[in-house]
């Protein structure tokens, strides 16, 4: 699982030119508090791609709260014969992944790239797709996209075992992660990071399965929050304890204290809204945030897949602002605030010239914002 592993962009460097579940737009039944959820974690990722804070995944672990998401949302699809969900998912993810392929693999080819038979995973990427040294800092993200492509295809046969024995398959989802970190390495290959990538998000997958079907509402209190505790216990443990072996306590880079911290978060935040029935209604009132939150779920691919490729065109584009005396005089420009507040000035036109792509392939009518 190092796909991910690439500290920040720094402003001022030499450019190395850098491997979502999509939502809809929020219409009235829409449940703004996971949909505030994914912005929070695309807005989180962002950031901490800027700043490489290894402290980001314990405040808030993205990648597990998505793939929870993402697990709840395939539940409800699965209402659906299983071959019609698989086809809408690779309908809705390809055609915005194959947008942004095309800039990404032109660019490195165009710098002297020679791909293998392996470029067949930029058309379906089981696999982690192929790439050059100097186009890494963006095809590096795509770990997830492979990630959810096989929990998406596997989900058919996962919801009909967890439904067999809920709580067990729930329990059990953790064993994988722990079995590759105790008792067999996955060999350093596209099969082996796939693998590891698949047990160290799985629990959360299959949460999501839980919060759909009323399982995880039916738990007791006291059982959830202390199991839960004991998980975010056990991953801060982990982390902390090993971080010699590893050289931090980053939890993307220690893939056992990401699946038990992601675990215990994503569990708490789900049955918040399953025993609780939190909820963000209110979100509508406050206009403004409420919109962002809508198209950052209705673009919220785009957004992820284009985001690296923001930041480091940012690093060029302040380095000509040295070259302006007002500029240099009154911007901040060897901030890292002011490289992300650029980056985010991209990523808003990278969803304005793109971000339509979603929409096709969700069969909507394109539209310049949702």
């Amino acid at each position: 699982m190092g796909a991910h592993r690439k500290g920040p962009v720094r402003a001022g460097q030499a450019v190395r030119a850098g491997r979502v579940e999509g939502g809809a737009p929020a219409p009235s039944g829409r449940d703004r508090y996971f949909d505030t959820l994914r912005a929070l974690a695309l807005v989180r990722v962002v950031a901490y791609h800027a700043f490489g804070w290894p402290w980001a995944g314990l405040v808030f672990p993205s990648m597990g709260v998505m793939f929870g998401l993402a697990g709840t949302l395939m539940a409800r699809s699965l209402q659906r014969p299983a071959a019609t969900v698989v086809r809408s998912r690779l309908r809705r993810l390809l055609p915005p992944f194959w947008c942004w392929g095309l800039f990404v693999v032109g660019a490195m080819l165009v710098r002297g790239w020679m791909p293998g038979w392996q470029i067949v995973y930029w058309v379906v990427p089981l696999g982690d797709p192929p790439g050059s040294a100097w186009g890494e800092q963006a095809w590096e993200i795509l770990w997830y996209l492979r990630t959810y492509l096989w929990f998406v295809l596997l989900s058919p046969l996962l919801l009909r075992l967890f439904r067999l024995a809920p709580v067990p398959v729930l329990l059990l989802s953790l064993a994988p992660i722990v079995a590759f970190q105790f008792l067999w390495q996955p060999p350093e290959n596209r099969f082996g990071t796939g693998l590891l990538d698949l047990a160290t998000y799985l629990f959360c997958w299959v949460l999501g399965f839980a919060h759909r079907d009323g399982v995880l509402a039916r738990l007791k209190p006291a059982a959830v929050v202390v199991l839960s505790l004991a998980a975010l216990a056990c991953g801060a443990w982990y982390a902390f304890a090993h971080r010699a072996e590893y050289g931090t306590y980053d939890l993307d880079d220690i893939p056992l204290a990401q699946a038990f911290w992601s675990a215990g978060f994503v569990t708490l935040l789900m049955y918040s809204k399953a025993r609780l029935g939190v909820d963000f209604s209110g979100l509508v009132r406050l206009r403004r945030l409420d919109r962002l939150v809508s198209v950052f779920n209705a673009r919220a691919v785009t957004v992820y897949l284009w985001h690296e490729l923001a930041l480091v065109l940012a690093v060029p584009l302040i380095d000509r602002c040295w070259d302006v005396p007002a500029f240099e005089a009154y911007l901040p420009l060897g901030s890292q605030w002011f490289l992300l507040a650029v980056g985010w000035v991209l990523v808003a036109g990278f969803v304005l010239l793109f971000g339509w792509v979603e929409d096709v392939a969700a069969r909507r009518r394109p539209r310049l914002l949702p």
